[in-house]
């Protein structure tokens, strides 16, 4: 009989901890939390110091039998959650659900799942971080505040079944403020030149800079004529030539934002999917009885913090020193904690650096290997010497109308030769060569080209560089990015085309009125500072109930007035213009979670529904009537043409967008490769340069 009973989250994480420690240990798993706010009703005590009604979650039941019965025969008992506020709110419940000792040390962590870490944890277990319980539950029961309070009066005035978030809500707000700046845009025209230069049998590209040596912007074509006009022959001279070394660094380690970043643009994974494969190889995969069994591979993959322990960074110092040789071993790093960070974890890494990817390829599966390689080969660079690059910069001149030129060339790879961070493939720094120039050298150029260009409005936001943008701006935490994406998207308040986010009209008329009425919701200011609040909780420096209740005072002010006077929104039915198949009623526009869809007019005698086809917000080019919607060939590809069809026959390959041609005033189109966006004319020769 085992002496000791250890409680986790997850069955993965229970073998692999039980393997380590030995049979006097037996393991078990609560599958999560098993306490919680209850769904049918506030669960919050307002009168009462906002003080949380826990109930046993549904179908948690049985487990906690279970666990209370291993626990009266254990000597001992100890609560390994996950190393957050999350996984000690989880120790908490299970402490108060088994009738422990709420002030004994039970509580373990540990920060990777190897054997050393799980036994060094259990060496020195602690109490219960109330900090960190507090700092949970003062997250769960504001957002329990914000979503029960504002949901039910958004089912009275707009539609039932809305609800509202608090982070959630910023984000969409997010979205939809980048929508209206796309939408608003306006092109503004500027041009460049571009000379070919020749030296012996070499080619080489210069840009024009400027006049007497100070930098001049072209906006017109007027602009480069005069330009032009100044030269006086094909005939140029080099009146500078700069060498330099230009030191390139490695990125820092992942934390929990830039793995998903990196994972979206270089494997292409949503939030999620990241997210649920870290947590494998965290909790351990099994490598065969030879290579140790079940073994966590990565270091916890919640983190916003690049440090990285002494030990793991001195094996992997080692390593590149015997792989690559010792100038490849770059210098101590001091990580530089970015503002608003808690900095409670490591870095995330690979839990031993002898573990090479390519070692394990055969027991992971397909995506497991290339997560794992890609949060290898980072660690790996990070700790890693510069690159070196050799940079030439070339003045020339003609007539003091300066033209510069500048090629670079891998001098010393360093971390490039593992790793470079950012791009959407594997291709290293590409290389731009000069041939050797010397000043008063007396250069011809080939040709000049000016080239016409015109701004373009910022890109929507990919789930990569939402969860960027959310993390710079201070809203949520590496635990809530994927949560808060996947909720947004279920609510059916923005929704993915082409792996971009667009706000759906329900989430447009759930923002209006959330601004209207709760503008501190929608604030993202606001946001940034309660989790500043919540991590001053964690720290021991706010009291949470403190901190619930001024935010509280002005909500339930303005909850007062939204009940007043928010008028009742009507989303009219649309007549969608056709007649019932079934029943011959008209067929209108219906509002549903997911957007418009089509339905009979005479619900719920004839409950007749359809999808519509999308629209992609165009007007007809040609008819200019009726919209351009998404259609299927009988290939399954897709085109566009006309909602009018078969009145007006217009149809594209290429997706039309809501702008015209700066040139001739003709629509715009997206050209899709699987690498990248282009915007062109349907009609003349202009062109954006690529969206990635």
């Amino acid at each position: 009989m085992a002496d000791y009973l250890v409680i986790v989250e997850s069955p993965a994480k229970a073998k692999t901890i039980e393997r380590y420690l030995g049979k006097r240990y037996k393991v078990k798993a609560s599958m999560g939390h098993v306490r919680d706010l209850p769904k049918s009703q506030m669960g919050v005590d307002i009168e009462n110091d906002y003080a949380p009604k826990y109930i046993t979650i549904r179908g948690k039941g049985e487990i906690l039998k279970e666990l209370r019965k291993e626990a009266k025969k254990a000597k001992r008992v100890y609560l390994a959650a996950d190393p957050d506020r999350e996984g000690e709110a989880i120790a908490w419940h299970l402490a108060q659900a088994l009738d422990m000792d709420l002030d004994s040390e039970c509580r373990v962590v540990f920060n990777e799942i190897t054997k050393d870490a799980v036994k060094e944890s259990f060496k020195k277990p602690r109490k219960i971080d109330y900090n960190l319980v507090d700092a949970q539950q003062a997250r769960r029961v504001l957002d329990r505040l914000v979503g029960y309070n504002i949901s039910p009066l958004l089912w009275k005035k707009v539609k039932k079944g809305l609800s509202a978030g608090r982070v959630q809500t910023v984000a969409v707000k997010m979205i939809i403020d980048r929508e209206n700046e796309i939408k608003n845009f306006k092109p503004e025209e500027y041009w460049s030149i571009e000379a070919t230069f020749l030296k012996d049998d070499s080619e080489f590209i210069g840009k024009f800079y400027g006049v007497k040596g100070k930098k001049l912007e072209l906006k017109t074509e007027d602009d480069v004529k005069n330009i032009t006009s100044m030269l006086k022959d094909d005939k140029f001279i080099v009146t500078k030539v700069t060498k330099r070394q230009r030191r390139k660094n490695p990125a820092s380690p992942f934390i929990t934002s830039t793995l998903q970043q990196e994972a979206a643009r270089k494997l292409n994974f949503r939030a999620r999917k990241t997210m649920m494969i870290a947590q494998q190889l965290y909790e351990g995969i099994d490598l065969g009885a030879k290579a140790g069994g079940i073994t966590g591979l990565i270091t916890y993959m919640r983190t916003d913090s690049t440090r990285v322990s002494p030990v793991a960074e001195e094996e992997t110092r080692k390593y590149i020193e015997e792989k690559f040789g010792s100038e490849y071993v770059g210098p101590k790093r001091k990580e530089k904690l970015q503002e608003g960070a808690q900095d409670a974890h490591e870095a995330i890494r690979p839990t031993s650096i002898l573990r090479e990817p390519e070692q394990l390829k055969d027991v992971l599966s397909r995506d497991q290997y290339r997560l794992y390689k890609l949060i290898y080969d980072r660690f790996l660079a990070s700790q890693m010497a510069p690159a070196v690059m050799d940079t030439m910069t070339v003045h020339l001149e003609n007539n003091n109308v300066e033209f510069r030129a500048t090629g670079s060339k891998i001098k010393f790879e360093g971390f490039m030769k593992v790793y470079v961070e950012g791009t959407d493939n594997e291709k290293k720094e590409e290389e731009t060569y000069l041939p050797e120039l010397n000043e008063n050298d007396e250069i011809k150029a080939k040709e000049i080209t000016p080239k016409q260009h015109f701004t373009q409005p910022p890109p929507r936001y990919t789930e990569a560089t939402l969860v960027g943008a959310m993390e710079k701006k201070g809203i949520g935490r590496p635990s809530t990015y994927a949560p808060t994406l996947d909720t947004i998207q279920r609510r059916g308040y923005v929704a993915l085309d082409n792996r971009r986010f667009v706000p759906t009209e329900l989430g447009e008329i759930v923002n209006e009125i959330l601004i209207e009425y709760f503008p501190e919701i929608v604030n993202v200011d606001f946001t940034a500072k309660m989790e500043r609040d919540l991590d001053l909780i964690e720290e021991g420096k706010a009291k949470w109930i403190e901190i619930i209740d001024n935010f509280y005072k002005e909500f339930e002010k303005r909850l007062k007035q939204a009940e007043e006077e928010m008028k009742t929104v009507e989303i009219k039915d649309e007549p969608a213009g056709i007649d019932c198949e079934k029943c011959g009623s008209p067929m209108v526009y219906k509002m549903g979670r997911y957007g418009k869809f089509i339905a009979c007019s005479n619900f719920p005698e004839c409950r007749n529904a359809k999808p519509i086809l999308k629209k992609i917000g165009v007007k007809c080019p040609v008819c200019k009537e009726g919209e351009i919607v998404e259609r299927k060939s009988k290939k399954n590809r897709t085109f566009y043409g006309c909602e009018r069809y078969p009145e007006c026959e217009f149809v594209s390959w290429d997706k039309p967008i809501p702008r015209n041609c700066p040139k001739c005033d003709a629509y715009l189109v997206e050209k899709r490769t699987k690498k990248k966006v282009q915007v062109l004319c349907s009609n003349c020769d202009y062109e954006e340069q690529e969206q990635t």
